[in-house]
């Protein structure tokens, strides 16, 4: 398993405003971005226990979190994804599924899963089948990304957090989503075997230290 470095940031919108003008003069923006940004709508999932939620509050080292998501309301590309973390490296593996496969999965019609051409969808269905695993919030939210080819680094701005509370109905981009709490923006920066110098000091700024904030923990303040 290969394991990125990331780091996440909480910054506020006068932050944003000077890293944005930074990184527009050194680095690209991502080419699925429109207007320079897109919004991306995830399912999570967690045990009736809540695992997930719990590992990442109480700073488990080693955790794991399914989600499925697609962006800019395209239902037509639809990924089912693991995310693996192992302090503040991160892995993300990915399996393309589709809208139909999706409803299934959260109207809670598994069998099909089992004989899955991918292992992805065969693992989260072993999952659910042994751990309760399910669907349990929709998060939306705004994503300004930009990348740099050295190290394949990728920085992006996350706004406009929102939750779906307890809604699951993940293809309904009518579902009712309200803000998440006071959510902060948070800049998330990857990259590979190296950091450029110019990305690191770009991204700098005065009193701001990388942190683990959670847009999954965080749509779920209020249950």
């Amino acid at each position: 398993m290969v394991y990125r470095h990331e780091l996440k940031h909480e910054i506020n919108n006068a932050d944003l405003l000077t890293l944005r003008l930074r990184l527009r003069s050194i680095m690209q923006c991502d080419s699925h971005a429109i207007d320079g940004k897109y919004i991306i709508r995830s399912l999570y999932f967690d045990t009736p226990s809540d695992t997930a939620l719990r590992e990442k509050l109480d700073g488990v080292s080693v955790r794991e979190k399914f989600r499925i998501r697609y962006y800019n309301g395209n239902i037509q590309e639809i990924h089912l994804e693991k995310k693996s973390k192992l302090n503040s490296l991160g892995n993300k593996q990915s399996a393309a599924i589709t809208a139909k496969e999706a409803q299934a999965i959260v109207d809670g019609n598994l069998d099909w899963m089992k004989e899955h051409p991918h292992g992805l969808v065969r693992e989260l269905y072993a999952k659910m089948q042994t751990t309760g695993l399910c669907p349990k919030t929709i998060v939306d939210y705004t994503r300004e990304p930009f990348v740099y080819a050295p190290g394949n680094v990728r920085v992006t701005f996350d706004y406009n957090i929102r939750t779906g509370l307890s809604c699951t109905d993940f293809l309904n981009w009518d579902c009712i989503t309200i803000p998440a709490g006071n959510a902060p923006i948070i800049m998330e920066v990857k990259w590979d075997n190296f950091l450029p110098d110019i990305i690191r000091d770009a991204v700098q700024l005065p009193s701001r230290h990388a942190g683990a904030f959670s847009k999954y923990a965080q749509c779920r303040i209020y249950g």
